[in-house]
């Protein structure tokens, strides 16, 4: 009898001739099915998933709560548009993350469909009620694909190679970087110095940070550096915008990642988890901020989508009924713990750092140059990807080991999933198999 066919390979040439090259693919593999932490591909492997498609499934693949929601608005309401006519799950939903933003004062929320159209739009926004023009951004930010995106992303290859120009009266000041060797005052000194040589900060509308960078490596932030962040954007009227579309949503055990460093910023962007697979951002401020554009001004003909609204209004209800904030936490406790023993045996892995369950691990040729190794990152995915796992980089050389996995994943696929790491590893830096923890001793 002829055994199963195939039918990954061809589906990829059929990719290759229809679809543009530009859209890159970390794993060649094409999925069937996905649920919880898991994800089938057509040929029938089984893969644990430490990417969630990049960082949007904090409550897992096809959680129950969320697909009964999405059934439900879909025999009722399936599209509107917000600019039409009102329908409730958008009100619902913009009053319970207006409930749960750490922003000062009374809040609102604008809902749109992508994390690009979040920044885009937090500085229009911006812009309208301060009448103000520059904005600042960070190196190694990432803020999306627009033309607005791509010019605040501080990050060139593969984001802004070859589209320029781009969207004028945009800077950038560094992003404080320990290990890169950028600290807190080195970083304050960098904007400090933008204001003082190239953007005048009496015409600044906002600065935007990822309060811990995502593409750009999986860096928090410090807490000192946002504090100071904060004292210094209020001193000239200029407004805090904190990029949440990665770090948000209960990735780092706080809903949002400024919470660890007890701010409040003006406006919040988020997107990925908001609503466990559906394309959904928001946009959440002051109220007064936010009513800065006149009627009109924001809009979106799919922007908060009925089906959208009902599954975020699900995984908020999911947070809170399993506790997934405190998994948050264990999770990375598990992971950070992992990671830092592997450091101990060998100084390729050069920094373990994150918040919750929002880990990275930067790799490099040794540890006195410290020159970033995707090469090695890149060795260590296609190891764990052959053993069932499936990993994403970060980081301005690809050098970064990210984990964004489901938040409900169970401990003992988590178990799995580390052992298979603890192999990858072995494999990707040559080390005989007792040099690194074992499958069979994950803690040892």
């Amino acid at each position: 009898m002829e055994g199963p066919v195939m039918r990954t390979s061809t589906l990829l040439q059929e990719r290759e001739r229809h679809v543009p090259r530009g859209l890159g693919a970390a794993h060649p593999i094409v999925v069937a099915r996905a649920q919880g932490a898991e994800i089938w591909d057509v040929d029938g492997n089984v893969f644990i998933d430490f990417v969630g498609g990049i960082g949007v499934m904090n409550v897992g693949h096809a959680h129950p709560r969320v697909v009964r929601a999405i059934q439900a608005q879909l025999e009722r309401l399936t599209h509107i548009s917000i600019q039409v006519a009102c329908y409730e799950p958008y009100i619902r939903l913009a009053e319970r993350l207006n409930a749960i933003a750490p922003v000062p004062g009374p809040a609102k929320t604008l809902l749109l469909s992508t994390g690009a159209e979040a920044v885009e739009n937090a500085v229009k926004i911006a812009r309208a009620a301060t009448g103000r023009s520059t904005v600042v951004a960070f190196g190694l930010g990432f803020h999306g694909r627009t033309l607005l995106g791509m010019s605040l992303t501080g990050k060139v290859h593969p984001y802004r190679d070859g589209f320029g120009p781009f969207a004028p009266d945009v800077y950038h000041a560094r992003f404080p970087y320990a290990y890169r060797g950028v600290d807190t005052r080195a970083a304050l000194d960098s904007l400090e110095h933008l204001f003082t040589t190239e953007a005048d900060p009496e015409r600044v509308a906002a600065v935007i940070i990822e309060p811990v960078l995502g593409e750009g490596g999986f860096v928090p932030a410090p807490p000192d550096f946002l504090q100071a962040l904060r004292e210094l954007t209020s001193r000239h009227g200029i407004l805090l915008i904190a990029d949440e579309i990665q770090s948000g949503f209960g990735r780092t055990g706080r809903m949002f990642a400024v919470e660890h460093a007890g701010i409040e910023p003006d406006m919040i962007t988020s997107a990925k988890s908001l609503a466990g697979g559906m394309p959904l951002s928001a946009v959440t401020g002051r109220a007064d901020i936010m009513d800065g554009p006149a009627p009109g001004g924001l809009g979106g003909t799919y922007a908060g989508n009925p089906l959208a609204c009902a599954a975020a209004l699900a995984v908020l209800d999911v947070f809170q009924d399993e506790g997934l904030l405190q998994r948050a936490e264990a999770i990375g406790q598990r992971l950070t713990g992992f990671f830092t023993d592997l450091q101990g045996r060998d100084p390729r892995i050069g920094d373990v750092r994150g918040l919750g369950a929002m880990v990275g691990v930067e790799l490099v040729t040794d540890a006195t140059d410290r020159a970033p190794d995707g090469e090695l990152a890149a060795r260590v995915v296609a190891a764990a990807r052959r053993r069932g796992l499936l990993l994403l980089t970060a980081g301005s050389s690809g050098q970064v080991i990210r984990v964004l996995v489901p938040l409900i994943i169970p401990e003992e696929l988590l178990d799995r999933a580390l052992a298979i790491l603890s192999e990858a590893f072995t494999e990707a830096l040559g080390q005989p198999a007792d040099g690194l923890m074992t499958a069979a001793n994950p803690k040892a």
